[in-house]
């Protein structure tokens, strides 16, 4: 394949603009947020399931508390029939002193509810502390994660304008090259990951490997214009005045 000096030189001008891309797509997939942010978002669910549990007993020793309420009221209220009807001095001794045994069994039963009473409260309360805890912390999980996102946002926005504008070059450039050229470039630039390189100090400067005296005589003899490939790493090799030839 034939090229002019000049053409072979554009390609590593292309390579500059290709190898940037690349680098700010590799930043794009590897900044620190993208982890941070993976990791939390494996915990949200967690998180949010400990606010619905925590929620949920709450919910339960709500309604817990508020049967234990109407039974402690249930037995006041019976309680306080019975003393009206003992107080009223109304109907035979055996009613009355069946009344006053009542009246010891009712307190005796409204102590006993009054006591469960109070010990579910006080679950309520140390269930409505684990509650609020979840909550914080979940929220507190939203705030971070939040944060990130608009880290991570922010550093794309800033990548994604460079690299557009990197971008926007690259055309004007391959525009200058031939197609034959242009196309062996992106051959073996989608297999070597570079499709061209400098000839420095006779070594390639795509595997730096240094030249052997045959394929340097070789370039040596070589036309100006003719397209050189390297014979370990097949990219195109391009002579400058740092190659030492």
């Amino acid at each position: 394949m034939k090229a002019t000096p000049q053409m072979q030189a554009r390609l590593l001008d292309l390579q500059e603009l290709d190898i940037r891309l690349t680098q700010l797509d590799h930043q794009a997939r590897s900044l620190p947020e993208l982890t941070d942010i993976a990791r939390l978002e494996a915990q949200e669910a967690d998180l949010q399931a400990e606010v619905v549990r925590t929620e949920t007993a709450v919910s339960d020793l709500e309604r817990e508390v508020t049967r234990a309420e109407v039974a402690v009221q249930q037995v006041r209220d019976r309680a306080a029939r019975d003393e009206a009807r003992l107080a009223s001095g109304t109907g035979s001794a055996k009613d009355l002193q069946g009344l006053q045994h009542e009246l010891a069994s009712l307190s005796r039963r409204q102590e006993v509810l009054e006591d469960a009473e109070l010990e579910v409260m006080e679950r309520v309360e140390t269930a409505q502390v684990q509650a609020r805890t979840a909550s914080t912390a979940r929220d507190e999980h939203v705030a971070r994660l939040a944060g990130l996102r608009s880290a991570r946002d922010a550093k794309l926005a800033r990548i994604g304008a460079e690299r557009e504008e990197v971008a926007s070059g690259r055309p004007a450039v391959a525009a200058d090259l031939s197609p034959e050229l242009l196309a062996l470039y992106e051959r073996v630039r989608a297999h070597s990951g570079t499709g061209a390189a400098p000839l420095l100090q006779r070594r390639c400067g795509g595997c730096r490997l240094e030249i052997n005296a045959v394929d340097l005589g070789r370039i040596r003899g070589a036309a100006e214009d003719e397209v050189l490939r390297c014979e370990e790493c097949g990219r195109v090799l391009v002579r400058t005045p740092e190659s030492g030839l």
